[in-house]
């Protein structure tokens, strides 16, 4: 697939630029659907990125501790069951509490369109709402890493 090989190719040129992007799929709160957390975070793999796959019922503080233990670029909060407009402001908060405000949080899963302005807002970076390509995701998460590497 032409598109996978070039998204594969910038992750590549990423890597010579800085470490091989590493990006934590968290499952937090009751939310026990993990079936869509690992088809991206397998998805993602298959691209290239390095992938932590966390537990599901994590906390936003103990994802948070994850991704700081796992070094990670990027974590993906999928979210599945109503919880993203509390758990992912609190998950921003627990990484800027243990100075990873570098992190880049994106969210992804049954989100309302209504609630894509707020966890922006809020310090999500990327909302990916349902039907959203998976090559599109990891080219969104790409970018962003590319932009974060740029600014610094």
């Amino acid at each position: 697939d032409p598109e996978m090989e070039t998204l594969s190719n910038r992750l590549k040129d990423y890597g010579k630029a800085a470490t091989k992007p590493r990006i934590l799929i968290a499952k937090l709160g009751q939310d026990g659907h993990d079936r869509g957390a690992k088809v991206i975070a397998s998805a993602f793999g298959d691209i290239g990125f390095d992938v932590v796959a966390g537990p599901l019922f994590q906390t936003p503080d103990e994802a948070a501790d994850l991704a700081v233990a796992n070094k990670v670029h990027v974590v993906g909060l999928s979210s599945l069951a109503a919880g993203h407009k509390t758990l992912a402001p609190q998950l921003v908060e627990a990484l800027k509490a243990k100075a990873a405000n570098d992190v880049i949080v994106v969210v992804g899963g049954v989100i309302p369109r209504q609630d894509y302005d707020f966890l922006l807002e809020h310090g999500v970076s990327a909302v990916f709402g349902p039907g959203t390509n998976v090559m599109d995701a990891a080219r969104s998460v790409l970018d962003l890493l590319e932009g974060r590497l740029r600014n610094s």
